[in-house]
Order: C-alpha cells, then structure tokens, then sequence
C-alpha cells in the first residue's frame, strides 16, 4: 500500500506543477501526458543508482496504471474540463486579448513571431487565434484573408492521389507491392525500361496513371542557373 500510496502523490504533486506552470511549458504535448514521461524516464533509471529493480518496477506498473486510468477519465465530457485547461483566445476579430496573453505568459512579440510561421504578418486579419490544450497556437484567418478553394471558384477538381513508395533507400517495399497486388518481376521490369538499378534508386512511387516514378541518388548539375541558387560558398 505504502508503494501505490507513494506513486499516487507523486503523480498528483507533478500534475498540479506542470498546471500551474502553464500550458506554454507543455507544448505540443498534454500534462498527462509530458509528466507520464518524465516521472516514468526517473523511475526505470532508478535502478542504475541503487539496487532496487523490484520496487522500481512496481513503481513503473502503477504509474502506467494511474495514466491509463487518468487517460480513461479525460473522456468524459465533466471531467475533461477539470482535468485539462481549457483553450485560450489570444487574437479575436483582429483584436489581440491581453488578458488572454497575461494568462499564457506570452508576450506581443512572441504571439507575432507564431503568427509569421503560420504564414500571416498582421494581426488585424485574423479572425481568431486560440492557444490550445496542448499548448499549439490555432490561427483562424477572416474570410477575405483565407486562402481561396476550388470550392469558392466553384471548381470541381479530382479526388487526391497520394503516390505508394515500391522503393526506398535502395530497398524494395514488398507489403506495398503486395498491396497493388503487383509482384517484384514487374517492378524489376519498370525499373530495367528506366535504365536503372535498384541500388542506385533513392524513391521509387507508384503513380496514379500506373506507371512508376524514380528518384535516383544523382543530382542534375545547374551551376550558373540562377533559379537553382544555392545558399553557402559551396555553390
């Protein structure tokens, strides 16, 4: 008891540190799921210090447990919200919130800095920017600065394609060949009509018309084309 005891406050104590330090700290990643790591990362390098494995996986088996169970109660709706912090608008209408960046500990020039990678310069055209649970910032532009659709053009366009890799690293990807119930005589045919090696193959996709793209480890020389600069004294 004393051990299950013992993981339990453990737990407890990280969690409401981890809350109280913000979402911020956390990004990218739940508190659960960020403690979860790191108490876990200490107890099973435990016995590296002393000697002591039984007791140190005991301590591991519970604090799985404990997160399956607190994972398990992050489901339900009433407990979601008392569990994980609710997201946070830090931009609504072109508006920036300042209570809403007092509360994440964000400054201005932080907030323009995440609104640059999402590829917007100007506050005033975003409809709504929210840091989320996880600490990633969301950035809903206002209509008239989104990106046009086809749909908005009324243009039908075809369903996406994504090409299956048949060869990668020079290694041939059977469980995709099997997939396109293709066999490897063919895709030895394919590469030979090329003029090339499996060996000498970076990518090889099968493309949507049937026919198969490659990607070989040589690199076209455009040396003096301005279109293909190369940043460095290595041009």
């Amino acid at each position: 008891m004393e051990i299950i005891y013992r993981t339990f406050i453990v737990f407890i104590a990280g969690y409401l540190f981890l809350r109280v330090t913000g979402k911020k700290a956390v990004s990218q990643m739940h508190t659960f799921d960020l403690l979860y790591i790191f108490v876990l990362t200490n107890i099973i390098s435990t016995p590296v210090e002393v000697n002591h494995i039984g007791k140190a996986l005991a301590y591991a088996v519970i604090m799985v447990i404990l997160y399956k169970i607190f994972i398990r109660l992050s489901l339900h709706n009433k407990l979601r919200w008392i569990l994980y912090e609710s997201p946070t608008v830090l931009i609504r209408n072109g508006d920036i919130d300042r209570k809403g960046l007092k509360k994440v500990r964000m400054p201005v020039y932080e907030l323009l800095s995440h609104l640059r990678v999402k590829g917007y310069t100007d506050s005033q055209n975003i409809a709504i920017a929210v840091m989320e649970e996880s600490g990633e910032i969301s950035v809903i532009p206002k209509a008239e600065y989104r990106p046009v659709q086809p749909n908005d053009l009324n243009i039908h366009v075809k369903k996406e394609y994504l090409p299956i890799p048949l060869i990668m690293d020079s290694q041939i990807v059977y469980h995709n060949l099997k997939y396109l119930q293709l066999d490897q005589n063919w895709l030895m045919n394919e590469v030979n009509k090329m003029g090339e090696k499996v060996d000498n193959i970076m990518l090889a996709t099968y493309l949507e018309n049937g026919t198969l793209f490659i990607d070989n480890h040589e690199v076209k020389d455009h040396k003096g084309d301005p279109y293909y600069y190369n940043p460095g004294k290595d041009n």
